[in-house]
């Protein structure tokens, strides 16, 4: 497929967590890019990105009854609290690790929810990276399959949140609770959930994390 030919990135806005590019094409088009990252690192300036910028975790309380873990987080570009799933930046501390996305995951994991993976747990990769919303940023993630089989009722916590973090519990869903949150497509407030937890929800009812 032919692409329209990048010749320039202008830095029009930077602050601590995102930035905002004028990215200039041969044929006059200006479009604008928000990203968390730098000049020369962008995805519109590489054939491919190598590495995703957040981890997600699809996570699953295995027992009799399974359920999709979901919680309450603020998100401030919304305005209230979101049916989330658990998720964060890769830190560049990260990098160095065997598995990164794993190791980010994990510690993630632990901050939002108080779980602890074990050996008894697993952790499947479903995907290296999927962008969030590329017609405004090349903000992307990477999507964690996390089956907890070790006790994990003593262990729930929302204590963990740094910084602007702000959690107001959880919804330990089974799998007709979320067929019924995806019929509605608001959770019970009425309010929108995010792709990535609709995401999570239609993975969840598939089945498809059995098969990993």
């Amino acid at each position: 497929m032919k692409k329209p030919k990048h010749i320039r990135t202008d830095q029009l806005l930077e602050t601590p967590y995102i930035r905002v590019y004028d990215l200039v094409y041969e044929d006059g088009t200006h479009y604008y890019d928000a990203s968390r990252r730098k000049t020369g690192d962008l995805a519109a300036e590489h054939e491919e990105t190598t590495m995703a910028d957040a981890v997600s975790a699809f996570v699953v309380l295995n027992g009799e009854k399974p359920r999709l873990l979901l919680f309450y987080e603020y998100r401030y570009p919304t305005g209230q609290y979101t049916l989330s799933i658990p998720s964060g930046l890769i830190d560049p501390s990260d990098s160095s690790e065997e598995n990164p996305l794993f190791h980010a995951m994990i510690r993630e994991l632990h901050e939002e929810t108080g779980i602890e993976i074990t050996e008894q747990d697993k952790l499947d990769l479903i995907n290296p990276l999927v962008y969030c919303s590329p017609g405004f940023t090349d903000e992307c993630t990477a999507l964690i399959s996390v089956v907890v089989n070790s006790d994990w009722q003593h262990h729930l916590s929302q204590t963990g949140g740094e910084g602007t973090e702000h959690f107001d519990g959880f919804v330990l869903a089974d799998e007709q609770e979320v067929l019924e949150l995806l019929r509605k497509g608001t959770d019970a407030y009425g309010h929108p959930y995010p792709l990535v937890a609709w995401a999570a929800m239609s993975w969840f009812v598939s089945g498809m994390w059995k098969t990993l």
